[in-house]
């Protein structure tokens, strides 16, 4: 008897892992057993659109200098920079500052760098333009680009919704084809993110582009908007 006793242990065990591990982490914990009339599917859908918007990311770094002269240079160059900006028709609104610090270089005793960096707003379409008035007008570390919509909860809102249709779709299916009927729903949870790409260029190959041929700025194809969302449901069955 203890044998067999202890095969049932192993596949109780067994069992009991299988039913945690198929658990959605962060989902309630469902007694699985033959009091539990119940049906869960998860589901996933997305929305992708065309960017809206463009979010350059410019700056620069100063050559080694002593702290005084970087700053100076620092800031003759920023001046510069924004300036060239504006002067394209970019409004002081869509351009904000992300970083500015003055740095030693470790490299060289006694040298200190000047680094600032900004996010500017600008039309798909005017990319490429104004990251090359940027790099031009003495830019050096710039060329990263996030591409985004006016109405980011209206495009997140839209994958739910596809997301949940998605989801009692499945129940659907699911249900008629373990022949019982979908009743209630019972629970419901939703996550929603943005699809994760790499941005479109490197910031050092952008500038050393730029430098190679000065006759045109670089081709830039604005990359589309995408939103993803998943929706974990539980409905009753009869």
């Amino acid at each position: 008897m203890r044998p067999f006793r202890k095969m049932l242990s192993l596949i109780g065990g067994c069992a009991l892992a299988a039913t945690m591990a198929a658990q959605q982490p962060g989902q309630p914990q469902l007694k699985i057993d033959s009091t539990n009339r119940t049906l869960t599917v998860t589901a996933n859908d997305r929305v992708t659109a065309e960017p809206e918007i463009a979010i350059l990311h410019v700056g620069f770094d100063t050559q080694p200098q002593d702290a005084k002269a970087a700053y100076a240079e620092g800031a003759r160059t920023s001046n510069a920079i924004i300036a060239a900006i504006k002067d394209a028709g970019i409004p002081e609104s869509s351009i904000r500052s992300e970083s500015q610090f003055l740095n030693r270089d470790w490299s060289k005793p006694h040298k200190f760098k000047l680094t600032q960096q900004w996010t500017v707003k600008v039309p798909p379409e005017r990319a490429a333009e104004i990251l090359d008035i940027a790099v031009s007008a003495g830019a050096t570390n710039s060329g990263e680009i996030d591409w985004t919509v006016k109405d980011e909860r209206a495009l997140e809102t839209q994958a739910l919704d596809k997301a949940a249709a998605r989801a009692r779709q499945n129940a659907e299916i699911l249900a008629k084809g373990m022949g019982v009927k979908l009743g209630a729903l019972v629970y419901v949870s939703n996550e929603v993110n943005a699809i994760a790409l790499p941005r479109a260029l490197s910031v050092n190959n952008f500038a050393m582009a730029k430098s190679a041929d000065q006759s045109a700025p670089l081709v830039i194809e604005p990359r589309k908007v995408s939103r993803e969302a998943t929706v974990y449901a539980v409905f009753a069955i009869d």
